[in-house]
């Protein structure tokens, strides 16, 4: 399950971090963009990190469970 999370992180990571980036620049409150843009696109990954965890979960129980049928 460890490597489908890890696929599943890296497609909703980016996702996530763009709109953490997209959600900076448009706010317009980034009195240093150089360094909240950064701290945004990080933000945004470790958030997806708990997502891509549970969708890898569900991922594997449906697997399963047509498995068994």
């Amino acid at each position: 399950m460890f490597k489908i999370a890890v696929i599943i992180w890296v497609m909703l990571g980016t996702a996530v971090a763009g709109t953490a980036v997209t959600a900076v620049l448009a706010s317009g409150l980034a009195e240093n963009p150089m360094k909240a843009i950064p701290l945004a696109a990080l933000a945004g990954f470790v958030v997806a990190i708990p997502f891509s965890y549970a969708v890898a979960a569900k991922i594997m129980r449906d697997r399963e469970s047509k498995r068994t049928v």
